[in-house]
């Protein structure tokens, strides 16, 4: 699993934790040695003494202060209880204070126990140990410390790379190069490398903004000759199929006109489209939408009904909102074959549901992919319009949701007060 601290908090932790290891092994290192020289040293200091002493027996020899010798036998004094143990070296703490033991058994059975106070040089081992440890937490602060300074140090141009790469004028085509910034290592061949991509965006964009501007001129043109055309035939005396003929072109080209300006609609930034895009409600985009598709859905022996639910007054993408309507109307002529089609209007969105055959729950989730169709014996078209309808949601910050309609059927739900995305 990917850490998720950031990479700077990352530096300080490794440095801390590494302190932390070799200053705590180093300190354990001494109170071991401590500890091992105690036992041997002071074992075979008082093992020698001992011996001394018993070889001057029934003498007893004049110890330092701080020493006492006992023995289960005279002429030494009795052997007391808590100074009673096994042959060898061993420490009592006891409530009268902390001593070392040194007992030795002879095979008649006597026993001599000779006795050291070691308040001394448990002091002096206290002092030790508290210099151990205040060693110890001094280099774990000081590995800290040092870990962010070194941290900032080595994060000051990755910030300021980040900070640069993340600003919006990078995209503008007189955006200057981050590299010339950056010493030449690693952070300025990532600047380099940022320079390339940037500049192949703005290539990008730019073929983008020069194709919407071609698109805008140079298909807009001819539909709207198209569409004339269309007018002027239908003021001519034409038979029911030159009419239908007629019509069916007319609103081809209405169609495409709609899909125009739908896509040169995507392409802007979303804060110009809310701008430039008609702002309408949402009872006018469906009143227009019904008018369109009402003759189609007769033609096909369709009911078509329009119900309002709850008024909505909210203002919305016109061209938008229309295309996601209107390609949702669509879907549902070419696929109901018989029965009903039902747009409903209520607060923040609306429904449109059909009497079809319904989609099979394992591909519900495929349906708004780019050229996926449904049945493919049934309708038209290369199975774009529900891929369209998702990429507007998505980029107006609306919802669609697909679920089944009762009896049979579908329903697709639109919610417009969603929230936008940036």
């Amino acid at each position: 699993m990917a850490l998720r601290q950031p990479f700077q908090r990352r530096i300080v932790i490794a440095f801390t934790l590494m302190t932390l290891v070799v200053s705590g092994l180093f300190s354990l290192g001494i109170v071991g040695i401590v500890q091992l020289v105690e036992a041997e040293l002071i074992s075979r200091e008082m093992q020698s003494e001992l011996r001394g002493v018993v070889e001057q027996l029934p003498h007893l020899p004049d110890l330092d202060h701080d020493v006492s010798f006992y023995a289960s036998v005279p002429p030494g004094p009795p052997i007391p209880p808590q100074f009673d143990r096994k042959a060898g070296f061993s420490e009592v703490l006891s409530g009268s204070g902390a001593y070392y033991v040194y007992a030795r058994h002879e095979s008649s059975g006597a026993r001599y126990v000779l006795v050291q106070e070691q308040h001394e040089f448990e002091a002096r081992e206290q002092a030790l140990f508290d210099i151990v440890l205040a060693g110890f937490l001094l280099s774990v602060a000081g590995a800290w410390l040092l870990g962010w300074i070194v941290a900032r140090r080595i994060m000051a141009p990755v910030a300021q790379l980040a900070a640069d790469v993340a600003h919006g004028d990078q995209l503008r085509p007189d955006a200057p190069v981050l590299a010339p910034r950056y010493a030449d290592d690693e952070i300025g061949r990532l600047a380099a490398a940022f320079d390339d991509s940037f500049g192949q965006l703005r290539q990008l964009l730019e073929r983008e903004r020069l194709f919407t501007s071609d698109v805008s001129h140079e298909l807009r043109t001819p539909l709207m000759i198209i569409a004339s055309s269309c007018e002027l035939l239908e003021t001519r005396p034409l038979d029911q199929r030159e009419r239908q003929q007629v019509d069916r072109i007319h609103r081809a080209a209405q169609d495409m006109r709609d899909l125009v300006q739908t896509f040169l609609e995507l392409t802007r930034p979303r804060s110009q489209a809310t701008v430039q895009g008609a702002q309408r409600t949402l009872a006018d985009v469906a009143r227009e939408q019904a008018a369109h598709w009402a003759p189609q859905m007769a033609d096909r022996k369709l009911v078509f009904a329009v119900r309002t639910e709850a008024d909505d007054t909210g203002l919305y993408n016109g061209t938008l909102l229309a295309s996601v309507m209107s390609n949702l109307l669509r879907n549902a002529l070419h696929y109901t074959g018989q029965g009903q089609v039902s747009l409903v209007l209520r607060r923040g969105g609306f429904d449109v549901q059909d009497s079809g055959t319904g989609i099979p729950d394992s591909q519900k989730a495929a349906v708004f992919a780019p050229f996926v169709r449904g049945e493919p014996s049934r309708g038209e078209g290369l199975g774009l319009g529900l891929s369209l309808v998702k990429r507007i949601c998505a980029r107006q910050g609306w919802d669609i949701a697909l679920e089944d309609a009762a009896p049979h059927g579908s329903l697709f739900r639109v919610r417009l007060d969603a929230g936008p995305r940036p």
